[in-house]
């Protein structure tokens, strides 16, 4: 559940998992009782590779749902090419 309207980047109450019983244990384990808020989380920064990758893949074209017989074209005629002359 998210709470809005404050700016839309705190998660609110998240469950946490139920204690459970092991066959042989002589007590339960597991679970917390309660409950926590937690922050989304951040983004983690592109590394160089990804990046160009990216923008390889910008450049020929390339996006979801692409035609199989298009990205194969993509990948001979434009990646090869680009990632071998250096981005």
């Amino acid at each position: 559940m998210i709470i809005k309207g404050i700016t839309g980047i705190f998660v609110g109450p998240k469950r946490r998992p139920k204690p459970y019983r092991a066959v042989d244990a002589p007590y339960p384990v597991g679970g917390n009782a309660g409950f926590y808020i937690a922050s989304r989380p951040r983004p983690y920064p592109l590394t160089s590779q990804q990046r160009r990758v990216r923008d390889t893949a910008r450049e020929c074209g390339i996006h979801k749902g692409i035609a199989k017989r298009e990205l194969m074209n993509a990948m001979v005629e434009c990646v090869g090419p680009h990632m071998r002359r250096g981005g």
